[in-house]
């Protein structure tokens, strides 16, 4: 198995990183795309290995309030992935889903909650199966667990769980959507050390 550490990570280890984090982002989009029946353009994502603690200011501030959803991961890779929106985006993305219907106000009700995790279950699992045939290894997720919170506490979850093992965790940054409906979306992908590995083993590297 490739022997990875996150602070010497190699440019071709990190641009097949980047590559990995480029066709699940696409992968996520269309699946998206299929679940709001329209079409939807993804710029392309920005992509970074940043230590925990600089995660909330590239989310608008730790007090900035964000919805996330966390799936934990098992099966050849161990981990989390976690899907944030800000709360302006979060509207946005459940408004397009319900034709409209849903009102601007603040917080989210018990509809618009369940629409978010759905979304955020079929965006992550489009991202692990995206994965899952790149490196054919089996993946399996958690059932999403949703949290709206402000980005320093959502943040917390993986710092703490995953903080002894590594600091650091992989970022992609996505637009996708029209101009008027343009949503950011945030995936945060924390393999574990051996799956970083396992990950760039089965590319051959």
């Amino acid at each position: 198995m490739a022997e990875v550490k996150i602070d010497k990570m190699d440019n071709l280890q990190f641009d097949v990183l980047k590559e990995i984090g480029n066709i699940g982002a696409g992968n996520a989009t269309t699946a998206l795309s299929k679940m709001l029946n329209a079409k939807i353009d993804m710029k392309v994502p920005k992509i970074d290995l940043l230590e925990f603690k600089d995660l909330s200011e590239i989310i608008g501030g730790a007090e900035n309030i964000v919805v996330g959803i966390l799936l934990t991961l098992e099966g050849d890779i161990d981990g989390m992935i976690m899907f944030v929106l800000e709360e302006a985006s979060a509207h946005r993305i459940v408004n397009l889903l319900m034709n409209g219907l849903c009102e601007p106000s603040e917080g989210f009700n018990e509809i618009e909650c369940s629409a978010l995790q759905e979304i955020g279950n079929i965006i992550a699992g489009a991202y692990l199966s995206s994965l899952s045939k790149l490196t054919n290894m089996t993946i399996t997720s958690s059932v999403p667990y949703l949290a709206i919170d402000m980005a320093g506490a959502i943040l917390s979850v993986p710092a703490i769980e995953f903080g002894k093992i590594s600091d650091k965790a992989l970022l992609i940054e996505t637009e996708f959507g029209e101009k008027d409906d343009e949503v950011n979306g945030y995936f945060i992908l924390i393999p574990t050390l051996e799956s970083y590995g396992s990950i760039l083993t089965s590319l051959g590297l």
